[in-house]
């Protein structure tokens, strides 16, 4: 199923987790919090602002509805967000509402062609690279790797069998029928700090840290373009 016909499709919808900064979180929210273990308001302001300044040129993969988008843009007041996606996201980011500081590249691949050389501090995505195989996640990050200014940084969630054994199946929502099928038939394919951090070092980038342990059912990889 992870393949990118089945990526394309299956979020038309639009994947929305409501505002991830709230104190409060909404129903969606609330849900998805339960299933991974954590705090996605901690998340935001553990993993990702503290590598935001007023200018920095931000890089998201997999926007969705914008729940992170929307974070992200407030910090970067005059700074610049370009978003990857498989869909056509402008009817729900409206970047005409924000002055040339959002553009949304609506792509059919993961070349990353139409983005600038050398161009990006972050690059950041959220429930994207943990429905995808090892071979597309390689992919992903050596094509983003070129879009990226000396010594930026990147940041991203993964799935994490070995954690998600430990916080247990049906707690983090995952059918334990996967163990038993290959990575091509199921939603959330195999992968662990071990073999993400391997596909990192072979797509060229630094690993700073495997997991940022903000999750307990998932990893947050931390890179930097060397």
């Amino acid at each position: 199923m992870p393949t990118r016909a089945w990526l394309q499709r299956e979020f038309s919808y639009g994947y929305d987790s409501g505002d991830v900064l709230s104190w409060i979180p909404g129903r969606i929210r609330f849900s998805e919090e339960r299933r991974s273990g954590g705090s996605y308001r901690r998340v935001f302001n553990k993993a990702v602002r503290p590598y935001l300044h007023p200018s920095s040129r931000v890089l998201e993969l997999g926007p969705g509805k914008g729940s992170w988008s929307r974070a992200i843009l407030r910090c970067i007041p005059d700074g610049e967000l370009h978003t990857v996606d498989f869909q056509d996201v402008t009817p729900w980011l409206s970047p005409d509402a924000y002055t040339g500081r959002l553009t949304c590249h609506h792509v059919q691949d993961n070349s990353f062609r139409k983005l600038p050389d050398a161009y990006f501090d972050l690059f950041w995505s959220f429930g994207v690279l943990c429905h995808n195989e090892s071979a597309s996640i390689l992919e992903i990050l050596q094509s983003a790797r070129r879009t990226m200014k000396r010594g930026g940084v990147s940041i991203h969630q993964y799935g994490d069998w070995i954690k998600l054994e430990r916080f247990g199946w049906n707690r983090g929502g995952v059918p334990q029928t996967f163990k038993t099928q290959s990575d091509e038939n199921i939603w959330w394919p195999r992968n662990d700090q071990q073999a993400m951090t391997k596909l990192a070092l072979e797509a060229g980038w630094d690993v700073l840290c495997a997991d940022l342990n903000l999750l307990q059912r998932d990893s947050l990889i931390f890179l930097r373009n060397p």
